[in-house]
């Protein structure tokens, strides 16, 4: 029961493009795919969950932000069709992130400067309160090969028409636009994505970034502007890294270096850091880095804690990319929001008439050790909470049977488990050349290998027999005198179809269980997506999975161990999920 929309807050969701790895792009393009686009979805083939994560009505699913009251979500959509392509921005509005109304779509191509497209950009408040967009415009393409086609890329703003109206319903594309046009020596085919402004209080001028490349050198190009309205490309990019090719759906914000709340984009000085996050065109995950921007010559240095390359932090290690955050003035944190994209083909996309789905919004903060961001979903999910049940001071046994846990549906719920690790004498040796690639050590050491410590964790959308299940699970190494934690998802076993795209997703977790031997995990489940949160947010993992079985009441949840050493389950509490309020027209 596979559930989908395409939504991506930050950039234009190039969906397509993203999704399906197979598919044969020219550099800075998007595959089209025009037979598709304006075809009839017949009802019966529509498969629509009542899931609890934001969807549009139908069909695909930019930049968020609060005013007046309401959470705005402004995301990518083909009011046509389940494909890329007939891309507008659509609207949808909240007083709780949760609960979403949609109202009337926000900008659509209708001129010179976004004829062909309004993809992806960023929300703005200015200065006296006014809420502004940026996004990008497509003014010429090439149609020699119609499912290739090369876009060139501008930068247009947008207003709201009447900034009395809290649900902010219609907009306007003043006429001189575009604001940002292609300055001499860059790509115009790779171009997009303006970020979100902030303002520097020395020069008096606001400052934004848009992703591009030259070659294979992504980059930030950097603007200044002092009215909003005329944008100046500065001489040098805020950054820059060869050998990592197209930097789309750039962000950059400030973190406050202690305690949990969030500062605005234009905070900067003592006490903050600064993160730059891009999405890598390259293997379609986003990277980000920690550092310190300079303000006073625009420059901004990672610092040496974080790899400023593919092999950098990643916000999520799993179906996540086109991620955005804004500042949520109303409760003084940071929010993330990120999509994760299909694993089946376009032609089922259209059958079903849906693709892609929005994850859980996740307020996000500096880890204490200042190496990491931390992330954990928004308070307001635990609203649709409702039956409950606990677990307390169980031992999984060394490759024992599986224990289920039962008394509530688990195809809609939020797990909380947290584990005591005994036994680490009994962890395996870590294999170093994996250090980089702990998606390919997950591959090797499945949920199925039986290990020293671990793997140990959870099968969830699983059927009662285990013959459909996904796993969620830790695994522990010995590295010299310290352990190594791999936390992996595993889905090669969560659907009977024989095809389905079914990839291992990994990442290392920063804890050392010599001095506490307990490690936690959190896991939202709705039907095919699981997202799960371990060690209190160092490591999220997000994926898509189809089970053909475990659906609805027949989804099961067990807590399992395949390792040598013995595991405890000091508690666990898990709940049963309702439905929110999703897209209703106002």
């Amino acid at each position: 029961m596979k559930m989908g929309f395409v939504l991506r807050v930050c950039c234009v969701t190039w969906v397509v493009a993203f999704i399906y790895l197979q598919a044969s792009l020219v550099q800075g393009s998007h595959v089209v795919y025009q037979h598709l686009q304006t075809s009839s979805v017949p009802d019966s083939n529509v498969i629509v969950t009542d899931g609890y994560h934001f969807r549009p009505p139908k069909h695909w699913i930019n930049g968020p932000l609060f005013y007046k009251g309401y959470y705005h979500l402004f995301y990518q959509y083909n009011p046509k069709g389940a494909v890329w392509g007939n891309i507008v921005w659509a609207h949808s509005v909240s007083k709780d992130l949760i609960n979403w109304i949609a109202v009337d779509h926000a900008i659509k191509p209708s001129k010179p400067f976004d004829i062909y497209g309004c993809w992806s950009g960023s929300a703005t408040i200015l200065s006296d309160g006014t809420p502004t967009i940026l996004y990008t415009g497509i003014v010429a393409k090439n149609d020699t090969n119609p499912n290739n086609i090369l876009w060139t890329q501008v930068q247009n703003i947008a207003y709201p028409k009447n900034v009395s109206d809290p649900l902010l319903i219609e907009w306007d594309k003043p006429d001189y636009n575009p604001v940002i046009a292609i300055d001499p020596g860059v790509n115009g085919t790779a171009f997009r994505d303006p970020t979100t402004a902030w303002y520097n209080p020395i020069d008096k001028h606001w400052r934004l970034v848009v992703g591009s490349k030259w070659d294979m050198k992504g980059q930030a190009l950097l603007y200044r502007s002092k009215d909003f309205k005329k944008w100046v490309k500065s001489r040098h990019t805020l950054h820059a890294a060869r050998g990592t090719g197209m930097w789309e759906c750039p962000d950059f914000f400030p973190v406050a270096m202690k305690g949990l709340q969030g500062v605005d984009t234009s905070v900067n000085g003592k006490g903050v850091k600064h993160v730059l996050k891009v999405s890598l065109d390259l293997d379609r995950y986003e990277y980000y880095t920690i550092g310190t921007y300079d303000i006073r010559r625009d420059r901004f240095t990672p610092d040496g804690t974080s790899k400023d390359n593919k092999h950098g932090l990643r916000y999520d290690y799993g179906n996540f990319y086109a991620s955005k955050t804004f500042y949520d003035p109303l409760k003084k944190r940071r929010i993330l929001w990120g999509w994760a994209n299909e694993s089946d083909t376009v032609d089922e996309d259209n059958t079903k008439g849906w693709a892609g789905v929005q994850l859980i919004p996740r307020t996000v903060w500096l880890d204490p050790n200042g190496k990491q961001l931390l992330q954990w979903p928004v308070e307001e999910l635990n609203s649709l909470r409702g039956k409950q049940i606990s677990v307390r001071s169980k031992r999984v046994i060394m490759a024992g049977n599986p224990l289920e846990v039962k008394g509530i549906q688990t195809a809609q719920a939020d797990v909380e488990v947290t584990f005591d690790v005994s036994g680490l004498n009994k962890a395996e040796p870590f294999d170093p050349k994996y250090m980089y690639d702990a998606q390919a050590y997950c591959k090797i050491n499945g949920a199925e290998v039986k290990g020293g410590v671990g793997p140990f964790g959870l099968y969830v959308l699983a059927t009662s027999d285990l013959q459909e299940r996904t796993a969620v699970f830790f695994r522990v190494f010995k590295s010299g005198k310290k352990h190594v934690v791999l936390m992996c998802n595993d889905p090669t076993s969560s659907t009977l179809v024989p095809k389905e795209y079914k990839p291992t997703f990994a990442g290392y977790v920063d804890v050392d269980l010599t001095k506490s031997s307990t490690i936690s995990l959190r896991t939202l489940l709705d039907n095919s997506v699981v997202e799960s949160f371990g060690a209190k947010g160092k490591v999220v993992i997000s994926s898509r999975v189809y089970p053909t079985l475990a659906r609805g009441d027949n989804a099961h949840l067990f807590i399992f161990n395949n390792g040598a050493a013995d595991v405890k389950v000091t508690k666990l509490d898990a709940w049963e999920l309702k439905k929110p309020l999703m897209n209703i027209g106002l």
